[in-house]
C-alpha cells in the first residue's frame, strides 16, 4: 500500500508539470464545437459508440487528450491508440486541450439506469470484487458512487453508457488499450469474464 500511495503522488506530481495549463470553460465552449458530432455540444453523446464526457474530471479528460495526442505522434506505439480521436486531436495545443477539459468537466454530470435484475449482483461485484480470483473490488479507485477521483486521475464512471464501459473493459483485457496508470486496469480487466464485464458495465452505468 505505502508503494502505491508513493506511485501515485509521485505520478501526480508529474502530471501537473506535464499538464501545467489551466483551463478557460468558456474559451473550451468555443473550441468544443468540432467535438460535437460525436459527444454532443455539452459532452453528453447522443450514441453509444462514444463516451459521455458531460460532468468528466478535468484532470481525466486532460490525461485522456494528451495521450490520443502522443498516440498520433508515435503512429499509436504510445499514449491512447484511436484513428478518430487521434486526427482530432494532433494540432491541439496544450492550452486548447486544458479549455476543453475545463468546459466539458463544468457541464452536467453523466446521467444512466441500471436494469433491476443487475442490481444486488452488480453492486456486490463492483464494492468486493472477487478474492479467489484476486479481482480487486472497482469501488477502490472509482469510489462508492462511481465518481472516481479527481486528483488521482480516475474517472467519473457513473452514468456513463454500459456499451461504452463494456468496450473499454474489454479493451484493456486484451491490452488494445494501455494508458492506464501503472496498468492498473489491465491487471484487474485481465482476471474479469465476458459475464463479469457485461454485469459491471451494466451495474455501474446506474450509479449516481
Amino acid at each position: 500500500m505505502k508503494k502505491l500511495v508513493l506511485f501515485v503522488g509521485l505520478y501526480l506530481g508529474l502530471t501537473g508539470a506535464t499538464f501545467a495549463a489551466s483551463g478557460d470553460a468558456v474559451a473550451g465552449k468555443e473550441k468544443s464545437q468540432v467535438c460535437a458530432a460525436c459527444h454532443g455540444p455539452t459532452g453528453s453523446s447522443p450514441s453509444d459508440m462514444y463516451p459521455k464526457i458531460n460532468g468528466q474530471h478535468a484532470s481525466y479528460l486532460t490525461k485522456q487528450l494528451h495521450d490520443y495526442k502522443l498516440a498520433a505522434e508515435t503512429g499509436g506505439k504510445e499514449g491512447r491508440a484511436n484513428a478518430i480521436m487521434q486526427g482530432q486531436v494532433a494540432s491541439l495545443s496544450d492550452q486548447d486541450i486544458a479549455d476543453l477539459a475545463a468546459y466539458f468537466a463544468s457541464q452536467d454530470p453523466m446521467q444512466g439506469t441500471a436494469p433491476e435484475d443487475v442490481v444486488a449482483a452488480g453492486q456486490k461485484f463492483y464494492l468486493g470484487g472477487d478474492t479467489e480470483r484476486g479481482i480487486t473490488a472497482c469501488v477502490a479507485c472509482h469510489g462508492p458512487r462511481g465518481d472516481g477521483m479527481a486528483l488521482a486521475v480516475f474517472p467519473d464512471i457513473s452514468g456513463q453508457y454500459p456499451a461504452y464501459l463494456k468496450t473499454q473493459l474489454e479493451k484493456f483485457r486484451s491490452g488494445e488499450r494501455a494508458n492506464d496508470m501503472n496498468g492498473m486496469m489491465r491487471d484487474v480487466a485481465a482476471k474479469l469474464t465476458d459475464k463479469d464485464i457485461e454485469l459491471l458495465s451494466q451495474y455501474m452505468s446506474g450509479l449516481y
